[in-house]
C-alpha cells in the first residue's frame, strides 16, 4: 500500500509538470506557425488539458481494464464541476461574459447526450470508439472555424497570457517530446498504483478511476483555474472547464472503447452519468446569466465543493 501511494504521488506530480511543458510546447508551435491565440487557446490549450486523462485511459484500456479509463473520464468531469471550479469560485466568484463560452455550454450537452446513448446498451464497442473519435475530428474544426472567424476579445486577451511569447520552435519541439514522454511514463505510474490499492482495499477499479485518478488528473485544471482566477481571468477558468470536460467525453471514453471494447460496470450508467449531468446543469444554472452577465458566486462555489464531497462520500457508502 505504502509503495502504491508514493507511485501514484510521485505519478501525480510528474504528470502535472510534465502536462504543462506539453501544452508550453504545442502551444509554442503554433504561434511559430502564426495561429491566432483564440484559436490556439480553443483548440490546442482545452485538447491538451485532457492528455493527461487521455494517456491514463490509453494505458488502462491496453491492460484490458475499462472501467478505470471510463471511471477516469466521467469522474474527472464531476470533478472539474465540483472540486475545480468550486474550489476556485470559493477564492473568486467567477463572472462569463464571453458569447464563446455561452455557446459551448450547450454543445457540451448535446456530446454527453451522446456518450449517453452510446453507454445505453451497457457495453462501449469499437462502433462508439470509432462515432466519438469522428465526433471529436469534427468537434475541433468547429472551434477552429470559431476562433478564425470571430473575435472574442475577453478570451483571446486571456489566452495570450497563458501562451508563450518567445518560445522559438526548436525549444517548442523540445518540451512537446519531453512533455508527452513524462507524460507517458507518469499515467503509467498511476494506473499501476491505482490498480494495486484497488486490489489491497478490494475496491473495483472504476471507484480508484471515479475517485484518485479522476482527482489527480483534475489537479492540473485546478492549479490552471486558480491561477487565472487570481489575474482576474475567469472566463479562462471557466473555458477550460467546459472544453476539458467536452474532450474527456469524445477523447478519452475514445480510449476504452477503440483499445479494450465491451461491458463496463452498471453503475456507470445508473449512478454516475446522472451525477455527471446533474453537476453540468448546475454549472449552466450558475454560468449562462441568460440576457445578463453569467456569474458563479462564493456561495454557489461552496454548494459545488460540497456537492463533491458529498458524491465522494457515496461512493464510499457503496464501495
Amino acid at each position: 500500500m505504502l509503495t502504491a501511494s508514493i507511485v501514484i504521488i510521485i505519478g501525480l506530480v510528474l504528470l502535472v509538470w510534465s502536462a504543462d511543458r506539453f501544452v508550453e510546447g504545442a502551444s509554442g508551435i503554433a504561434k511559430n506557425f502564426q495561429v491566432s491565440p483564440l484559436v490556439i487557446g480553443l483548440t490546442i490549450v482545452s485538447l491538451c488539458t485532457s492528455l493527461p486523462e487521455m494517456i491514463v485511459a490509453g494505458i488502462a484500456a491496453m491492460e484490458g481494464n475499462n472501467n478505470l479509463g471510463i471511471g477516469n473520464a466521467i469522474g474527472s468531469n464531476i470533478a472539474n464541476i465540483g472540486l475545480v471550479l468550486g474550489v476556485t469560485a470559493l477564492v473568486a466568484p467567477l463572472v462569463i461574459q464571453s458569447h464563446i463560452l455561452k455557446r459551448e455550454i450547450p454543445v457540451l450537452f448535446l456530446i454527453m447526450f451522446l456518450a449517453l446513448a452510446l453507454f445505453w446498451d451497457g457495453e462501449l464497442s469499437q462502433v462508439d470508439g470509432i462515432i466519438l473519435s469522428l465526433s471529436l475530428f469534427g468537434f475541433v474544426f468547429w472551434l477552429y472555424k470559431i476562433g478564425m472567424k470571430e473575435r472574442d476579445a475577453v478570451l483571446e486577451a486571456e489566452f495570450e497570457d497563458v501562451i508563450p511569447e518567445n518560445m522559438d520552435m526548436k525549444t517548442s519541439v523540445m518540451w512537446l517530446i519531453i512533455g508527452l514522454l513524462v507524460l507517458v511514463a507518469s499515467s503509467r505510474m498511476m494506473v499501476w498504483g491505482a490498480v494495486e490499492i484497488a486490489t489491497l482495499l478490494g475496491v473495483s477499479d472504476l471507484v480508484i478511476g471515479l475517485t484518485i485518478i479522476a482527482i489527480g488528473t483534475s489537479l492540473p485544471e485546478l492549479v490552471a483555474s486558480i491561477a487565472s482566477v487570481l489575474k482576474n481571468e475567469a472566463e479562462l477558468a471557466v473555458g477550460n472547464i467546459i472544453g476539458s470536460n467536452m474532450f474527456n467525453i469524445l477523447a478519452v471514453l475514445m480510449m476504452p472503447a477503440l483499445l479494450s471494447p465491451g461491458e463496463f460496470d452498471a453503475p456507470i450508467l445508473e449512478r454516475d452519468m446522472p451525477i455527471m449531468f446533474a453537476f453540468t446543469i448546475a454549472l449552466f444554472l450558475m454560468a449562462y446569466g441568460h440576457k445578463k452577465v453569467g456569474r458563479i458566486t462564493r456561495w454557489e462555489g461552496a454548494i459545488l465543493f460540497s456537492s463533491f464531497l458529498g458524491y465522494l462520500y457515496l461512493l464510499y457508502l457503496q464501495s
